[in-house]
């Protein structure tokens, strides 16, 4: 196969995930969600009318809509927009770090364990262990042992994430070693590490970006989770579970200040699932057909 050859059919391939794409109407909505929020996400410092640790004890509970807060204050009378918007940049650094670790650690231990047997037994056998207690059990436990931080909450929420990698990575590598030019070569003595890295791992990569996309709101509600429960980012940096945890004993008087965080979670995970389940889609048109 020449080089203009496989160009050509580089750029069919993209034409046809972004021809998919550009029809999922869901698809684009939540790739647009995510651009808006990686977008408030990255730009926190500069468009945050106040610090996220500033305090104003003249102003606790400021209703929304008031002069100079727009989303309101909290008890300390700090502003609830530009906490949001630090909370969202905490959130996506976290999430994207843990999903990093999960593909660092889990696509190469699900390589080795779908091409080679002797070696499924141990790492399956361990993934199934794993995947027996809930992510989030495994994820608190983790934190609370190696303590509260944000390098820790990172490192704990990536670690719990492997498993389901490993998995997904597993089933592709036993379905393409099965495939025709695997098996050619194998024949032309192709040694193992050599079929994994040229020919089974650039086929695993869409269903690894899928995967991404899937257990990446995962993570960022394992952190607002370990915030909330003070095993994550420690006060005063400004996160989403943060804030969840400050408003829940003033309900009562400021609900807003709970409604905030809790929308910017549930938009975060809402555009993810949507843009995820869209990309499947582009990526393997297959997949609607066989669920």
């Amino acid at each position: 196969m020449t080089v203009i050859e496989t160009r050509s059919e580089l750029g069919s391939a993209r034409g046809r995930v972004w021809g998919q794409l550009r029809r999922n109407r869901l698809g684009l909505t939540g790739g647009v969600m995510l651009l808006v929020v990686l977008l408030l996400g990255v730009l926190a410092p500069l468009i945050a009318p106040h610090g996220p640790t500033e305090v104003n004890f003249d102003a606790p509970f400021q209703m929304p809509g008031t002069v100079g807060y727009l989303l309101g204050t909290d008890d300390l009378g700090r502003d609830i927009l530009s906490r949001m918007l630090h909370g969202i940049r905490v959130s996506l650094v976290v999430g994207v770090l843990s999903v990093l670790l999960a593909v660092v650690v889990g696509t190469p231990l699900g390589l080795l364990a779908g091409y080679w047997r002797w070696l499924d037994g141990v790492i399956s056998r361990l993934t199934d262990v794993m995947l027996a207690f809930p992510f989030l059990i495994i994820a608190v436990a983790l934190a609370a042992i190696s303590g509260p931080s944000l390098g820790n909450a990172v490192i704990a929420l990536g670690i719990a994430q492997i498993p389901t990698m490993i998995r997904v990575v597993r089933g592709e590598t036993l379905r393409i070693a099965s495939t025709d030019f695997v098996l050619g070569a194998r024949t032309m003595d192709a040694t193992g590490l050599r079929v994994i890295f040229t020919h089974v791992l650039p086929n695993c990569v869409s269903a690894i970006i899928v995967q991404a996309t899937v257990i990446m709101p995962v993570a960022v509600i394992g952190e607002a989770l370990l915030s909330f429960l003070g095993l994550g980012i420690q006060p005063p940096t400004a996160s989403l579970g943060i804030m969840l945890s400050d408003a829940q004993q003033y309900l009562g008087r400021a609900p807003f200040a709970a409604v905030v965080p809790g929308l910017a979670i549930a938009v975060i995970c809402l555009g993810f699932n949507l843009f995820g389940d869209a990309l499947r889609d582009a990526l393997d048109p297959t997949s609607s057909e066989r669920t």
